[in-house]
């Protein structure tokens, strides 16, 4: 099959398109020729060998933690899908190496769904970090129906999913910082925006009113961001942050490292299928240009999410 892998880490040049051998495929596992491939800062950060910390890495690494695709084959033990199906997955596995920027990935099936059928594979490519991101971190802090919602970087590859999956579970309302070119975009989620900013505890106190404090805010940027939080929620406990791990804690509250979720990926798609999440793509790359995309992605100011197309 055709992969894009690097040998050592370092810079996007580390990348190559090359032949490698078809994944193998397990017992619990998906076969999946890859339609569409998510791009990640993870996997920037995988390249450049920020990961080896955490995860064991073998070469050739094949990056990619985001698939969405056609079921090419089953192991003996998968029940729920069958070849032809339309699916997309969170395919992160216990070690680094036989990621999404191929033509073929193995997931094991309880991190697979079925695609939502209004979603292009492109879309569906988009969605399964980020959007289960959002969803774990907001379920984190306990978001319950009619309360307030903060969520920062609101317009990027996560916190777009958030502003709109905090909605779906009944937020009465969520406020969501972005740059001003942002704004636009995130009052046609349902969000109102805010600028990032040293006061941005005293405007948001004027927004809500009353002790000028939200139910729950989530952090996707760190920083600032984490440290005005804190200053913002009611309890320490709801607030969450995916970005600092000691940070978050250290003030009380909950960090985020998602995990795979087929259960999770399907109740998105029910999300999409009533007109509830709509998904931002920034931009389509082929496979082979792996390397623009990751650039493009590391720069930052990503308004939704940037897609490999195989």
């Amino acid at each position: 099959m055709k992969a894009v892998a690097l040998d050592e880490y370092g810079g996007p040049d580390v990348l190559s398109l090359r032949e490698l051998p078809d994944p193998v495929l397990s017992p619990d596992g998906v076969l999946i020729d890859v339609r569409a491939a998510g791009v990640n800062p993870v996997d920037y950060k995988i390249r450049e060998g920020y990961l080896r910390g955490l995860f064991p890495h073998h070469t050739p690494l094949i990056p990619g933690w985001d698939v969405a695709g056609v079921v090419a084959a089953v192991g003996p033990a998968v029940t729920a899908f069958a070849p032809g199906d339309e699916v997309y997955a969170y395919a992160r596995k216990d070690s680094v190496q036989c990621g999404t920027y191929a033509e073929r990935v193995v997931v094991a099936d309880r991190a697979v769904a079925r695609k939502p059928a209004s979603l292009s594979f492109a879309q569906a490519g988009a969605v399964p970090l980020a959007g289960l991101t959002a969803l774990q971190s907001l379920r984190e802090v306990g978001v319950h129906s009619g309360e307030t919602v903060l969520v920062h970087a609101a317009a990027g590859g996560v916190g777009h999913f958030a502003v709109q999956i905090a909605l779906a579970m009944g937020a009465a309302r969520v406020f969501g910082t972005a740059s001003e070119d942002n704004h636009d975009f995130l009052r046609s989620l349902g969000a109102e925006p805010l600028a990032y900013g040293a006061d941005l505890p005293e405007r948001l106190a004027q927004l809500v009113g009353g002790d000028g404090k939200v139910d729950a805010a989530v952090d996707y940027i760190g920083g600032e961001a984490l440290a005005q939080s804190l200053l913002v929620v009611r309890d320490p406990a709801r607030h969450g942050s995916i970005v600092d791990s000691r940070g978050v804690l250290d003030q009380g509250g909950r960090y985020t490292f998602v995990r795979p979720d087929g259960d999770g990926l399907a109740y998105l798609g029910t999300l999409v299928a009533e007109g509830a999440l709509r998904i931002e793509v920034a931009q389509e790359f082929p496979l082979a240009q792996a390397a623009d995309a990751q650039r493009l992605v590391a720069g930052g100011h990503v308004r939704g999410k940037v897609v490999l197309t195989v």
